[in-house]
């Protein structure tokens, strides 16, 4: 069994699995935003990569339920042998966990799991709160606000983790790389400047990142977005599902929380 924890103290806002056009994270119920414009232009979230599988996938169902409907006499005579159906093969879904902490929490952030970092981006932006009340109010609240993104890979293929600032917490420092500065004064009163982006090591391996390390510090709570990879059976399970779902020996990814629960940093929030 492989678990993943969470990287803070703090609040569940949002579990869920990316899936449809737009790829997107849901931030309460009627406001939306696309993972892409989170993480930026330039991630290599594989979400074109997903959508062909689960296309090839469902067009695979289809020639076998077409072949299942033909009568026994037409399948005996091609096929004498009747052939047992192949296990299903889990895919690697697209999975997502919104993280809020509140101004009297724990203020740094740890690895959830063993990883390579690969990638770093600061968004200059914002400083909206993140509280509740401004989720239900702001549109795009995550995207608009400043943010530092850690992009790389894990033994399950791709993995992301946002720190997102908030109202008096611009400053987001990185132990990993102690010279970047955040929440700097505005060259443009337009939200429309790149991002400033380092890439660590090369291609091929960036920087190890062993579970549990720190990884990120912020001055007072905020908010944490994971993006990760997992293995998937294309049924998105979480802890509010029934027991008898809970018992299954499905071996895609599950979350062990729901929206609203408080998780303590290292606690296990999913597992396959």
């Amino acid at each position: 069994m492989t678990q993943n924890v969470s990287p803070v103290d703090g609040i569940i806002l949002k579990v869920g699995q990316l899936k449809g056009p737009g790829a997107m994270i849901e931030q309460v119920k009627g406001f939306s935003y696309s993972a892409v414009s989170l993480l930026g232009s330039s991630s290599v979230l594989p979400i074109s990569d997903s959508q062909e599988v689960l296309a090839e996938q469902y067009e695979h169902k289809q020639v076998r339920r077409n072949l299942n409907q033909r009568s026994w006499w037409r399948v005996s005579w091609i096929a004498p042998k009747v052939r047992k159906e192949d296990p299903q093969v889990p895919i690697k879904g697209i999975f997502y966990c919104v993280l809020y902490l509140g101004p009297g929490e724990y203020h740094r952030v740890h690895s959830p799991v063993d990883w390579q970092v690969m990638h770093r981006r600061h968004f200059s932006g914002r400083l909206f709160p993140v509280n509740e009340r401004a989720a239900r109010t702001i549109r795009n609240l995550h995207v608009e606000n400043e943010r530092v993104v850690l992009e790389g890979k894990w033994s399950e293929g791709f993995l992301a983790v946002a720190a997102v600032g908030a109202t008096n917490v611009g400053s987001i420092e990185l132990p990993i790389e102690p010279e970047l500065k955040t929440n700097r004064p505005k060259l443009s009163l337009f939200h429309t400047e790149p991002p400033n982006e380092r890439i660590y090591g090369n291609k091929d391996a960036g920087l190890m990142i062993r579970k549990g390390q720190e990884i990120a510090v912020f001055n007072m709570g905020s908010t944490v977005v994971l993006v990760f990879q997992a293995p998937s059976t294309n049924t998105f399970q979480s802890d509010d599902v029934s027991s008898e779902m809970e018992q299954s020996s499905s071996p895609g990814f599950r979350f062990l929380i729901k929206n609203g629960d408080r998780v303590r940093m290292g606690q296990a929030i999913g597992r396959w």
